[in-house]
């Protein structure tokens, strides 16, 4: 208990001593993990929005003609038992017809002397949980054009390729600026201790001396740094949840429908964790490497 008291005062007493330098190894370390922490923030949420958007996948298959309520009670079974296929409904011109005036709203008055058979009936066919995806669609496209009469197909599948291919940019751009300023960051707290060792060489000489041994000198370092590591991650914490609901919540809820903003999330507990927990790597890490070369006695 003694021991750890001295390491706790020789922390705040080094901390003291150089505060431009312990303000900057802090605000580095705050930086760094701001913009990593706020890069997965946007991650996130763009994969939660497109995992909310995929349940609304459909596959609509237009009728070029309307069939008999017999030919199309034995489609409707038959693709029922297909295992991508959830759900399956058939729309008639009439009922299209009804959707799309719902949809011109108070323009609905174009539609005016337009008769219903001016649209096709078509089929919807939701798609399961598991099937929501690329390669399931493919395969439920597949089996519905071994039926003759279905050719025209509408899914949107396309633009989720694309939100997919974007999330891998997200991420790959996160990965390589999140390597960089971690190095970065590592290299800073290094000199910052560094500095700190050359500072206080004569001190540790004499510690060295009278029989200290090298853990016991370099365990206030270590604390150091890792104490840094860990106010740097609280900060950059505080400043992400500033930013998201400046920025984040509010850009995106402006851009969305209500519905879908509701669904933009802060960070999860387990990310936030994670956050400090690589600050402290981040500090006591950056503070073991000079210790390596500079402490051997």
């Amino acid at each position: 208990m003694e021991r750890f008291r001295y390491f706790l005062q020789r922390t705040v007493f080094s901390m003291k001593q150089s505060p431009l330098l312990c303000s900057a190894t802090i605000g580095t370390v705050a930086i760094a993990l701001m913009l990593l922490s706020f890069f997965t923030l946007i991650v996130l949420n763009v994969q939660n929005l497109t995992k909310q958007w995929s349940r609304d996948i459909q596959v609509v298959v237009y009728l070029d003609q309307v069939p008999s309520q017999t030919v199309l009670e034995q489609w409707l079974e038959e693709i029922e038992q297909y295992p991508e296929v959830e759900q399956v409904n058939y729309i008639s011109q009439q009922q299209a017809f009804e959707r799309f005036s719902e949809r011109l709203g108070q323009n609905k008055d174009l539609l005016d002397g337009l008769m219903p058979e001016v649209l096709p009936a078509a089929l919807e066919v939701s798609l399961t949980e598991t099937a929501r995806s690329r390669e399931g669609t493919e395969r439920l496209i597949s089996l519905l054009k071994n039926n003759k009469e279905f050719h025209n197909f509408r899914y949107g599948q396309e633009w989720l390729d694309r939100y997919d291919a974007f999330i891998f940019l997200l991420q790959l751009t996160g990965t390589l600026a999140g390597g960089f300023l971690v190095f970065a960051t590592l290299f800073i707290v290094s000199n910052t201790i560094k500095l700190t060792i050359y500072a206080r060489r004569d001190e540790l000489e004499i510690m060295g001396l009278i029989g200290a041994t090298p853990m016991f000198i370099k365990a206030p370092f270590m604390a150091e740094g890792a104490f840094q590591g860990i106010i740097g991650a609280i900060l950059a914490l505080g400043g992400c949840h500033i930013l998201y609901y400046f920025f984040l919540k509010k850009g995106l809820a402006a851009l969305l429908t209500t519905a879908a903003a509701e669904n933009i999330h802060f960070l999860p507990l387990i990310v936030q964790i994670a956050v400090i927990a690589t600050g402290l790597l981040l500090g006591f890490i950056g503070s073991l490497l000079p210790l390596r070369k500079f402490v051997r006695i």
